[in-house]
């Protein structure tokens, strides 16, 4: 038996969701543990969008917008998250 993508993307979101909880124990640096904590999400986000939402066979602009809104809504956070840091 086969996994088929669904399967491979739960097992990847399950290996982010674990790399997030030790990301705080391991990186001793705020700016650098939010960015990292970001950059996982922004990932399960695209895979959850692609292979759970069936983006990945949709027209390439949807797939661009959808992955450029994930993107930006990362970069928000991480610009509120360093804001808050440096005051």
């Amino acid at each position: 038996m086969n996994p088929d993508r669904l399967d491979i993307t739960w097992l990847i979101l399950i290996g982010l969701a674990l790399a997030t909880l030790l990301v705080p124990a391991l990186v001793p640096r705020p700016l650098v543990a939010n960015a990292l904590l970001l950059t996982f999400a922004a990932l399960k986000g695209r895979r959850i969008v692609l292979d759970f939402l069936d983006l990945r066979v949709a027209p390439a602009l949807w797939r661009g917008l959808v992955s450029a809104w994930v993107v930006i809504v990362v970069l928000f956070a991480w610009l509120a998250s360093a804001v808050v840091a440096l005051i």
